[in-house]
């Protein structure tokens, strides 16, 4: 990159005409930060770290080694790197490695702004008082006041009850719950002549549902005089689980004074089942602080395990390892200023075969140090090392839940606590085994012994091996235009007539499936990639296993290379070919770091092993001599390292390519392709793509699978090229019409026919758990309440976790449709749910799989329970973003409802839902379907969805109309009162992450 002009810094312009530094760069006044584009600098300006810098924004930490206060993360990073910081720690013989506290009281040069909780520096602290945010938390501080003044009692008159009307925690074991609460109303001033006016629930706007609580005021007459106590009943009547909250306003006359006030009671009741108190938060939520570990350079190497020496590599793997100007743009800086820089330094400003490689390394790398970053969530700052012999069992919480994901091979980083440790000092347990809360590791040569009661620190490390293997990918030379970028005229069209003996009678009759199987027949050698387009439940693997078989009965020659992201998916592939191929035909390659019992049984006779059970690959004339070879797609480059010839292989099939990222595809298609090479790629980009963590790597385009980008192209457009370069299958085997119907038309224009077995996708038709005995879809309308616990910013929903549990005692007690647990799966977007559903079936359903909508991706079930979590009342504070999280993407819920045979349960509550235009949509369609069960929707069903809509502020603003409403009655009685609304920023998209699932990859 060119070096920037020193005069455009400072002057924004350089009239010296013999300067050859760089001129066309924005810097920014306030933060003084660089955009290098026109597109940068609007990018920075409506980011976040400008906004903060220009509203003083600003975190104080304190140096406890230099005792001196310093201001935000930046700043604290270049002062512990500094050399005044290095000298103080020299000077008293202690580590520079400091933790920052927070600083407290006073801080010179900063004012302490309490409306907002955070310092300010005092030449910014004019333009911060005049920021939106800071006045919006004045506005809503004020709100709160309101509220508080109109709960106080006054005038003399004393509302008993303390400050909120609490009904609890209502069991509704038995059904519908109900209980009364009595509100006492006296007068204490002995002049006083009181009348009570009006006794009222508060406004309801836009909803026609029934209101669980009820006033009775029967046997209040008259005034009110000293030490006369009138009652008000309050009564709360619902069998739904849920969380209501309402507000109850009394209206009073002092006839003496002829003046009016008013007393208000929020009121809130919680309709529970058994087990509410189990599932609560276990500890406050505290948000973990992430500490800036230093790179690791004394490692002592451990001693691997027998499986990495299994297979003998003749072409070595590159270590591409993170270059360290890389390194410092993506660790320095807010997201959006990150993003700017390394879209200008890292990645090449046109994306095209010469630069294609590059590319991609540039987004590995990003995408690298974020999941490094997201591993030390999981280190253990003290715990035990369990000898037994030469190993070192360490106890790892979450291995179960592959969080994190440990593999035999990897290594994992220890370090005694003791006195006089260099903390520089790190020892590298390699893992040799690996069970379901544990792993056992050797160290190399002079692993320090201590006694059992030793404490040790702990870090996981990434696995760098998938990485550096699409890395080694990314730089083979061989990058044809019609692979990497087609254009229409890289189509070669073939007529020729293709006779079919089709061997699963299934697909004769699909028509879509046949013209996918003669497309790929038809390919001349060196055609662009043929993309079948497989929506849920379309069959796409049931066509790739066919074409496959019909390549090799029409072309004895034929040589396929099948691969599929991940070993399910693979073992699909190759379990359905194993019966139509010999042992010395078909080959499934597996890691060596796979285990024996991980692999189907039909499968074991198609793999090869070493004397010791490693898995391997046998020699390279045995390998060339396979009609098959099935292998993942991280996997594959074992064929390039072994030394196969490039070009061996005439086919490359990747299933489920959409879940791929583009360079894992590459591994095979760059390693092993060559100029006559044909590229079958099969997936659905419109369910979820790869999973990635980096908001750098995702906003740069490493999210969009090699298919979504090649579906994009002109070469491949479905209205000209059908049945050439790509087909879509269109016949639904999976779900019920109604299930259907919504994806279909919202993500694949009613071009889906549902074909499902009848006996299948009817069988809850006519069930009691149906609202609509003829509509398979519920919507239970319940509010809940978001939680937390201990450090981890996951979410769950105790209320919704055991309505799960309600439905699950349900399906399995019905006697009209006998299903097992394993018919049954709950979907939910947050791993903390993930863990308190769990909780919930314990001992009652341990069968029914809970995971994430990225773990059923590609499954499917008789029964989906879909839990939405997210809930929260407090509109006015939080906006869309926060509320409703990643929720929002229309490719997760498209995964989520087409899982669905039979039942589809959706739990989740209306009001934060509706503010999404898709799911509001969503919901319109089962309400007005009678599906509905629940509270009403606060909406109108059959209004239009404005796409853009702008639902949450809408919300926010009925929310604050209804405060001010209340605060304009006060008024009117000669109250005082301040209105406003609050705009949150929201969440920062890292603690989203945490529910992003690991990938297990070889």
């Amino acid at each position: 990159m060119a070096k920037v002009c020193p005069n455009v810094l400072k002057t924004g312009g350089c009239t010296d005409a013999a300067c050859d530094q760089r001129h066309d760069v924005y810097v920014c006044v306030d933060c003084g930060a660089v955009a290098y584009n026109e597109k940068a600098k609007r990018a920075h300006l409506n980011g976040n770290r400008h906004r903060k810098r220009v509203e003083g924004h600003s975190k104080i930490v304190y140096c406890p080694l230099c005792q001196i206060a310093v201001s935000g993360s930046d700043c604290w990073r270049q002062h512990v790197e500094g050399k005044k910081h290095a000298n103080v720690a020299l000077t008293r013989g202690v580590s520079p490695h400091v933790v920052p506290e927070e600083a407290g009281g006073d801080v010179v040069g900063y004012v302490f702004c309490s409306t907002c909780d955070i310092y300010v520096h005092e030449s910014s602290w004019a333009m911060h008082s005049h920021s939106k945010g800071h006045q919006n938390k004045q506005r809503f501080g004020a709100m709160r006041s309101a509220m508080a003044e109109a709960a106080k009692d006054k005038h003399g008159v004393t509302v008993s009850g303390g400050d909120i009307l609490d009904f609890g925690v209502l069991d509704n074991s038995h059904g519908q719950c109900r209980k009364e609460l009595v509100l006492g109303i006296r007068t204490t001033v002995p002049t006083s002549a009181i009348v009570l006016l009006d006794v009222r629930l508060s406004p309801k706007r836009d909803q026609q549902h029934t209101c669980p609580y009820a006033i009775s005021t029967a046997g209040i007459r008259g005034p009110m005089y000293s030490d006369w106590t009138s009652k008000v009943v309050v009564s709360f009547t619902e069998e739904h689980l849920g969380i209501y909250e309402d507000r109850v306003e009394l209206v009073f006359q002092d006839t003496n004074l002829k003046q009016k006030f008013l007393i208000a009671r929020p009121m809130r009741a919680v309709v529970a089942a058994p087990g509410y108190a189990d599932l609560q938060p276990k500890a406050p939520f505290v948000p973990k602080k992430r500490s800036s570990r230093d790179r690791e350079v004394n490692v002592v190497p451990g001693d691997p395990p027998p499986a990495l020496g299994a297979m003998r590599y003749v072409i070595p793997l590159p270590e591409a390892e993170i270059p360290g100007y890389c390194h410092k743009i993506l660790s320095t800086g807010a997201p959006s200023v990150v993003i700017d820089q390394f879209r200008a330094t890292m990645v090449p400003q046109r994306f095209e075969d010469a630069t294609y490689g590059r590319h991609f390394k540039a987004l590995l790398w990003a995408e690298e140090y974020r999941s490094e970053q997201d591993l030390q969530i999981y280190d253990i700052d003290s715990t035990k090392l369990n000898r037994f012999n030469s190993m070192y069992y360490l106890e790892v919480p979450g291995l179960a839940e592959k969080r994190p994901s440990v593999l035999v091979g990897d290594g994992i980083l220890v370090q005694p606590i003791a006195p006089g440790v260099d903390e520089t000092k790190w020892y590298q347990g390699c893992v040799h085994t690996v069970r379901r809360m544990e792993v056992g590791m050797k160290f190399g040569h002079g692993f320090p012994t201590y006694p059992p009661a030793q404490l040790y620190r702990a870090r996981f490390t990434l696995n760098r091996y998938p990485l550096r293997r699409q890395h080694q990918a990314l730089d083979c030379a061989f990058a044809p235009a019609r692979l990497l970028f087609p254009a229409p005229r890289d189509v070669l069209q073939s007529n020729e007539d293709v006779q079919l003996a089709v061997h699963n009678p299934l697909i004769a009759r699909n028509p879509p499936q046949l013209q996918a199987i003669k497309a790929i027949l038809r390919m001349p050698p060196g055609s662009p990639p043929f993309a079948m387009f497989g929506p849920p439940g379309t069959g796409k693997t049931v066509t790739v296993v066919e074409a496959i078989r019909q390549l090799l009965d029409q072309n004895p020659e034929a040589k396929i290379f099948a691969c599929a992201p991940s070993n399910s998916a693979a073992d699909i592939i190759a379990e359905r070919l194993a019966g139509a191929l010999e042992k010395d035909e078909l080959f499934r390659f597996y890691a060596p770091s796979r285990f024996r019992d991980q692999v189907p049984l039909s499968l074991r006779d198609y793999t090869a092993t070493t004397a010791s059970g490693h898995f391997t690959a046998p020699p390279v004339p045995t390998l060339k001599s396979f009609k098959v070879i099935v292998a993942t797609c991280v996997s594959a480059s074992f064929a390039h390292n072994v030394g196969m010839p490039r070009g061996h292989f005439t086919h490359i099939f990747v299933d489920e390519a959409g879940q791929a990222t583009e360079p894992e595809v590459m591994i095979a298609i760059k390693g092993m392709g060559n100029n006559d090479t044909n590229v079958i790629l099969s997936g659905d980009p419109k369910q979820l793509g790869p999973i990635i963590r980096s908001a750098v790597a995702r906003e740069l385009g490493l999210e969009k699978s090699y298919l979504e980008r090649m579906m994009e192209r002109d070469s491949h457009k479905l209205a000209r090229w059908q049945g050439v370069t790509v087909v879509q299958l269109t016949q639904n085997f999976r779900s019920h019409p109604a299930i259907l119907k919504f994806p279909n038309e919202q993500f694949y224009g009613n071009t889906l026919q549902p074909h499902g077995d009848h006996a299948v996708i009817n069988s809850y038709i006519g069930s009691s758990i149906l609202v609509n005995p003829k509509f398979p879809i519920v919507f239970h309308a319940l509010a809940g309440e978001d939680a937390r616990e201990a450090s981890s910013p996951s979410f769950f929903n105790v209320l919704q976790a055991l309505q799960v549990k309600k439905y699950v005692d349900q399906l399995r007690s019905d006697r009209r449709v006998r299903i097992s647990d394993r018919d049954i799966a709950v979907v939910t977007p947050y791993h903390a749910q993930v863990l308190k559903i769990r909780t919930a079936l314990r001992g009652v359903a341990d069968d029914v799989k809970v995971g994430s909508v990225e773990e059923l991706q590609g499954q499917e079930r008789r029964v989906i329970i879909m839990s939405t979590v997210r809930s929260s009342r407090e509109f006015v504070e939080y906006d869309l973003k926060h509320t409703l999280g990643f929720l929002a993407n229309p490719r997760r819920l498209n995964v989520a409802i087409t899982r669905a045979q039979a039942l589809l349960i959706v739990i989740g509550d209306p009001n934060v839902l509706s503010l999404d235009p898709l799911w509001r949509k969503f919901m319109n369609y089962i309400y007005n379907e009678r599906g509905w069960r629940g509270e009403e929707p606060s909406w109108d069903t059959h209004a239009p969805v404005d796409e853009d809509g702008r639902y949450d502020v809408q919300v926010r603003e009925a929310a604050a109309a209804d405060m001010n409403d209340l605060m304009r009655r006060m008024e009117s009685f000669a109250l005082q009162g301040l209105n406003g609304v609050d705009a949150d920023d929201g969440e920062e998209d890292d603690e989203q992450n945490v529910d992003r699932p690991w990938r297990e990859v070889e």
